[in-house]
């Protein structure tokens, strides 16, 4: 999976736990200033991030930050999938998401800039807002999926909005191999 680089999102390396930890926490001081160094409640909400990210093998944990917003998490990975991945799939999904899950607050499909189907699930609720977005890819049995939570959910639309832009830009195309591994 190939990302745009969008300005607002900060990935963090996933090289281990403890580098992904110690890059989230610096990147939340960052935001909430130097006295938030000491808030044990925000170094534990970096640890609990990245020991998800690496329990889920995401692909990417990023911050996401506007300033007009509170700051949100934003976790993606690849999954496998059963079955062809088009437009029915991707209407079924949504269908089937609608119908079963408590607390959704819209289920709506669209297309990627490079025109794989994607299915965006909101909720939002008394532990924040939250986004799930499905990108189905038609040539291989998987989906990206990108997931964007803020906890408090001021300037919701903002994060969201930087979330779809890299969403729109999500390219499911293997990458080329390196010249070293072509040798």
């Amino acid at each position: 999976m190939k990302l745009p680089a969008v300005p607002g999102i900060s990935p963090v390396s996933l090289a281990s736990v403890e580098r992904t930890t110690a890059e989230l926490h610096a990147l939340m001081v960052r935001l909430r200033g130097p006295d938030a160094a000491r808030d044990l409640g925000l170094e534990a909400a970096a640890v609990q991030s990245a020991e998800i990210a690496h329990e889920q093998r995401a692909g990417l944990l990023a911050l996401v930050e506007h300033r007009d917003a509170d700051p949100a998490l934003l976790i993606a990975g690849i999954v496998p999938v059963d079955g062809p991945l088009d437009e029915t799939a991707a209407a079924d999904l949504g269908h089937f998401v609608a119908d079963q899950t408590p607390g959704i607050r819209e289920v709506s499909s669209a297309r990627t800039g490079r025109g794989y189907p994607v299915v965006i699930v909101e909720r939002i609720g008394l532990a924040g807002a939250q986004l799930q977005a499905v990108v189905l890819d038609p040539d291989r049995p998987r989906a990206a999926v990108f997931t964007l939570h803020s906890p408090g959910g001021r300037g919701w639309l903002e994060v969201a909005g930087l979330a779809g832009t890299l969403v729109a830009g999500v390219d499911l195309t293997p990458a080329e191999p390196r010249a070293e591994a072509r040798r």
